[in-house]
């Protein structure tokens, strides 16, 4: 049984929590654990399809949540189960005759047909949807739970909401997977629980005396705490209906810190003029919604937790400007610019600027030509 906690925080788990974890403490204690490196990029996708194939995202062609589509400059798709397609371990489970239990490991929308059954995870847009396999489970889970809940809403200031709604979500996901280890007929057993992610987005600032945007005695203070307490209650109750006969292996995709800030990489590149405006806009406005000149821009990046950089090269991209024998030479003086970059105090930041075939032996799909962690995110 794999027991996946998005997100958890190894100084969490194996620190300042420890004590008040008496189920997790326990495994620590009475089983084996060792330091795990995240897969390039350490986002939940593709993190978990990574661990549960063994292939690294340049095989596996997934760099994140959203990949652009053939050469475009802003049309994207959403990595969802169909663009998997590498043997998942309870596939190679299937072809030795075991039966598996997958729940919620991203992504497995829409949930793909198996030997046992599967609830797909949150990128699910919601319970109207076919998200189990068999499709006959969802009426059983429906029955059992009433409607299921696969994420919160986390970007949000109504955090008392978002707290009700995160145990809901929660209590709903584990008494599912109750009835999944006990109705079922399962050699492998996987799950994967978001919720610990969306309670460090949401409630870290009220936890982290050191966050630069701390909230002292907040009423919301010790939320991350009883949460975690919540998901040791509950993998207590796991760990006695599998019985010791079942090799438990608890895994996270990756860990946690507070952030420090942001750091607008398009804008960076138009005040580098690598990356040109036919007007400013009046307004903030998305990528795909800016007056962007592409056949005068040379650089334009996708943001998130890490950046991923695209240079606009003649015959790979419509309007294409760099030529393709300047490539590499252009994409190191990007890379040494990016190295360059200083916070607002005008401190150098640690950045790391990796090239796709540096750390992948195969490139997939479509990679960035750059990929940027900022100061110390990585």
């Amino acid at each position: 049984m794999v027991i996946g906690l998005d997100c958890a925080g190894p100084q969490l788990v194996f620190g300042k929590l420890k004590d008040h974890l008496p189920n997790l403490a326990s495994m620590i204690d009475g089983g084996i654990y060792g330091e795990l490196e995240s897969c390039h990029p350490p986002i939940t996708i593709p993190a978990w399809t990574v661990m549960f194939t063994g292939k690294n995202p340049g095989r596996l062609g997934l760099y994140g949540f959203r990949h652009r589509k053939e050469n475009s400059y802003t049309d994207f798709y959403i990595a969802t189960s169909g663009f998997v397609r590498e043997s998942t371990v309870w596939e190679l489970a299937a072809k030795h005759g075991n039966h598996s239990c997958i729940v919620g490991v991203p992504p497995s929308y829409p949930p793909k047909p198996l030997n046992g059954c599967m609830i797909s995870c949150f990128i699910t847009p919601n319970a109207s949807k076919e998200y189990t396999y068999p499709t006959t489970l969802k009426a059983e889970i429906e029955q059992l739970v009433g409607k299921y809940v696969f994420d919160v809403e986390f970007r949000t200031e109504q955090r008392r909401r978002l707290l009700a709604e995160l145990y809901d979500m929660t209590e709903k996901h584990f008494k599912t997977i109750k009835y999944l280890m006990a109705e079922k007929p399962w050699n492998l057993f996987v799950f994967v629980e978001i919720g610990v992610d969306r309670v460090h987005h949401a409630f870290w600032k009220f936890f982290d005396p050191e966050h630069h945007k701390y909230v002292a005695n907040s009423e919301f203070e010790d939320v991350i705490p009883e949460y975690y307490k919540l998901i040791d209650q509950q993998i207590g109750e796991l760990l006695g209906l599998a019985g010791e006969d079942t090799a438990i292996i608890t895994v996270s995709d990756h860990g946690v810190k507070r952030m420090k800030g942001a750091f607008c990489i398009n804008q960076w590149l138009i005040e580098e003029g690598l990356l040109k405006l036919k007007h400013n806009p009046t307004s903030i406005v998305d990528l795909e919604k800016a007056p962007v000149d592409w056949s005068e821009t040379k650089v334009w990046g996708w943001g998130g937790y890490y950046a991923r950089i695209f240079l606009n090269v003649k015959g790979r991209e419509p309007d294409g400007k760099i030529p393709p024998e300047s490539y590499e030479s252009f994409r190191e003086e990007v890379a040494d610019r990016l190295k360059g970059i200083t916070d607002s105090k005008g401190r150098r930041m640690n950045m790391k600027v990796f090239k796709p075939e540096e750390i992948y032996p195969v490139t997939n799909g479509d990679p960035p030509d750059l990929m940027v962690y900022f100061d110390d995110l990585y």
